[in-house]
């Protein structure tokens, strides 16, 4: 039981859902945790505190964070014309840049003009190794059949985008001269002591002691056990429960002026502000309601895993909510939809 009146254990059957991370700020501090179940079916190692799951786009939010630690340095900036900061490759001019340039603030509330090719930033094949973020941005990997241009006004329009954000990761390794991996650790695991929190391009780097298996919404165990996502920025983060909730609760100690990576309160507002006219979109996060009563959201949803943080950050409340099963649901119709709302109301 995590909530009083709430069988975790008897809704993980239910839904077939092999194993399960919980983690809950509240007051602003990580306040209780809960690891249910078994990292694969049939198996007796059990989930623990340090079990990594697949964040999946969960990525996304780490990055926008990344991205603040960045402009608050003077490193880049959000509204810049992003091709001034690319160096490696630079984002195609055409008609519709040369109305508006993209920006990093494009890029981060999914409105820069850029739609990702069909079938694109898939799982990782076996057969074929990681892509380079030139190859994969020029249309030259088996990941992206096309390369990424602009194919509506910036800003005009949402159109979620992974391609976004493996063009922000290629910036941020222009402009720091480091690989993406590198630079997160040094401005956001190490401060935060985030231990247990990895991107994975490769099956290699997975330890099976500590890594969950991804599995379906049958309950079985997905193809090849581990569903990788070669894109570190987008989707490439595994990670757990309560280290996800220490970035919520830095993003929160940030806000009052208390952060300890360094980020002010008024480049930490620029994350949960909406963007573009549009009210529930902010940088690498989706609103909903306003002012104390703001609510903020991240999803991770790939082949065997699905995830979701929320908080309320000026209430100090929040939770992040791991599991590696895919219900082929949205995350709010199955167990963590349930857990949200059991949690909400409590």
């Amino acid at each position: 039981m995590i909530i009083e009146g709430f069988e975790l254990a008897e809704r993980m059957k239910f839904y077939k859902v092999p194993g399960i991370s919980i983690t809950f700020i509240d007051q602003g501090q990580i306040s209780e945790g809960v690891n249910e179940g078994s990292i694969e079916k049939g198996c007796e190692k059990n989930v623990k505190e340090d079990t990594l799951f697949n964040a999946c786009s969960l990525s996304k939010f780490l990055t926008g964070m990344l991205v603040m630690k960045l402009t608050e340095l003077g490193k880049i900036n959000l509204d810049e014309d992003i091709n001034k900061k690319l160096v490696s490759w630079h984002l195609p001019e055409n008609k519709f840049t040369k109305l508006k340039a993209v920006t990093l603030r494009n890029l981060l509330s999914h409105q820069s003009g850029i739609k990702d090719p069909v079938n694109s930033f898939t799982e990782l094949n076996p057969n074929y190794s990681a892509p380079s973020m030139i190859k994969l941005l020029e249309g030259e990997s088996h990941y992206t059949a096309y390369p990424i241009n602009v194919t509506y006004e910036p800003g005009s329009e949402f159109h979620y985008s992974d391609a976004g954000y493996c063009i922000i990761q290629q910036i941020i390794e222009d402009v720091l001269k480091e690989p993406f991996p590198q630079v997160m650790d040094k401005f956001i695991f190490r401060p935060l002591n985030m231990e247990n929190s990895k991107y994975v391009i490769s099956s290699s780097s997975i330890c099976k002691e500590n890594f969950s298996c991804g599995h379906s919404k049958h309950g079985d165990v997905v193809e090849g056990k581990y569903t990788i996502y070669p894109y570190s920025a987008a989707s490439g983060l595994w990670s757990t429960s309560k280290d996800i909730a220490k970035l919520v609760q830095e993003l929160m100690n940030a806000l009052k002026g208390e952060s300890i990576t360094g980020i002010s309160s008024t480049v930490a507002k620029e994350l949960i502000t909406p963007q573009g006219g549009k009210e529930w979109s902010g940088l690498s996060v989706f609103l909903d309601k306003v002012g104390n009563e703001l609510e903020i959201t991240s999803l991770g949803w790939g082949v065997g895993y699905q995830s979701m943080m929320v908080a309320f950050p000026y209430l100090n409340k929040g939770a992040v909510i791991m599991t590696n099963a895919d219900l082929g649901v949205h995350q709010l119709d199955g167990i963590i939809g349930e857990i949200y709302q059991v949690w909400i109301n409590s």
